[in-house]
């Protein structure tokens, strides 16, 4: 399943192209707080789904600008498959995004916008491509340690949640891992440096965090049933932030910024073949939804 990269490690997976379709609205029990009931986390899982289309077009392009410049075979093979698998989370997450807006989170709308993606391409335009791609790689890293997370934590996959939803975060997440070093290779590749590698790491470090909890914040701020529960959505963000999501995270996000880290590196390769099994062997929960 391994194979030598254009670098002489071996990727933790080689990538699969998987068609798969997910039955959003079909077997709802939670509503609209899908997470356990759970207005901080259900909006903090939300707020991810709705970056995911948009950001997975930026990856791709990210990528397929220096896709003349790969000579390696391997290598040319996993930006494929990479690139398969980016369009397919971006398609599925459209799909729930339409249900979760339909509930309620009609503020997260705006990161699927024609005018947001208009906006998202002229930045990436006037960016080097080179640091276009290094933000990436790092960005696959932070995917990746979550993805860990999500399929190694018993306490989270413990967490009750909308069935069909958690499906979706599995497979996402199994994927994740699978490419988590493919955005990298590329970047080695065409001879990014380790300096802007980390640069560009390190300012995403500074800036991702406070982001991400003012969107959530605005997020709640928006939600009428939220705004009425003060003290609630205060002791479940204290919840989450030290929960098992976060627990630790910027400890293993940082590994990234030691000079010459691989994603590789993290050996995730046991924990994916025991997601393949658990997803997609004889008797996985996804069989029935691939096409």
């Amino acid at each position: 399943m391994a194979t030598a990269t254009s670098n002489d490690r071996r990727p933790a997976a080689y990538p699969k192209v998987r068609r798969i379709k997910f039955r959003f609205g079909a077997t709802e029990s939670h509503g609209k707080y899908f997470v356990e009931n759970d207005m901080v986390f259900s909006h903090f899982v939300a707020g991810l789904s709705a970056g995911f289309p948009a950001g997975e077009e930026s990856f791709i392009r990210s990528v397929r600008r220096f896709a003349d410049q790969i000579t390696d075979p391997v290598l040319k093979k996993r930006v494929a498959a990479f690139i398969g698998q980016e369009a397919m989370h971006g398609l599925e997450h459209r799909q729930l995004n339409e249900r979760l807006f339909a509930l309620g989170y009609d503020f997260l709308r705006w990161m699927d916008t024609e005018e947001y993606r208009a906006g998202l391409t002229r930045l990436e335009q006037r960016l080097p491509a080179t640091v276009h791609l290094a933000m990436t790689a790092a960005a696959e890293h932070y995917t990746a340690v979550l993805a860990e997370r999500m399929l190694t934590s018993e306490e989270i996959q413990a967490i009750p949640a909308e069935p069909e939803i958690w499906n979706l975060m599995y497979w996402h997440a199994y994927e994740e891992m699978e490419h988590k070093s493919v955005a990298f290779d590329v970047y080695r590749e065409v001879g990014g440096s380790e300096a802007t590698r980390i640069g560009v790491m390190l300012a995403m470090y500074l800036l991702t965090m406070p982001l991400t909890f003012s969107n959530l914040l605005v997020s709640l701020a928006r939600d009428p049933i939220a705004r009425r529960q003060p003290v609630a959505v205060a002791r479940q963000s204290w919840e989450l932030f030290r929960g098992p999501v976060f627990r630790g995270v910027l400890v293993e996000l940082a590994k990234y910024l030691r000079p010459g880290f691989h994603p590789d590196d993290i050996d995730t390769t046991a924990v994916l073949r025991r997601w393949q099994e658990q997803l997609f062997g004889p008797d996985g929960t996804l069989v029935d939804h691939l096409k």
